[in-house]
């Protein structure tokens, strides 16, 4: 496969996006306070904001540092919360897929695992602020809707409706 001069430039460091397109020999501007947690703290605010914010910054320090020499997460990869032959069985549900790597499922497994961790986080945030300590379908709709990156559950958890 060959690289575009794009690619090479976007690698190189030399050059910033501007409007989806990426340009060569333009000055990166840093913005001095540029939130890169922004779609995290989304749809929530205060200790929830803080509480989803804190969680990303550990999960990312963790993968970045997990099997290093000295660390203390190590991951042998064999242990998952969810099957791998369930997640490998979803993936041939497409008719395009053929061969499915051994490391595919694992990812799709971890990102699933957060995927799940951060709605679950959300929702209990929905939870707590309505006062309650049991978790319903209600605070799993209104947590979708308090952020656009869950758009794409709309026809899976529909919007629920305000009692009239």
């Amino acid at each position: 496969m060959k690289k575009s001069d794009e690619d090479v430039a976007r690698a190189a460091g030399d050059g910033e996006r501007v409007d989806g397109q990426y340009m060569e020999g333009a000055e990166v501007e840093e913005e001095e306070e540029y939130d890169v947690f922004h779609n995290v703290g989304q749809g929530l605010v205060g200790q929830h904001r803080e509480l989803l914010i804190q969680y990303w910054q550990d999960l990312i320090n963790e993968i970045e540092v997990t099997n290093e020499q000295d660390s203390g997460f190590k991951d042998d990869f064999k242990s998952h919360s969810l099957p791998l032959a369930r997640i490998k069985k979803v993936m041939k549900t497409d008719e395009e897929v053929r061969m499915i790597s051994s490391e595919a499922p694992i990812l799709f497994a971890k990102a699933c695992e957060i995927f799940i961790t951060e709605l679950t986080m959300r929702s209990w945030c929905v939870s707590e602020s309505n006062k309650r300590r049991t978790l319903q379908k209600a605070d799993i709709a209104e947590a979708l809707q308090k952020s656009d990156m869950f758009d794409f559950l709309i026809d899976v958890v529909p919007r629920s409706q305000p009692p009239s």
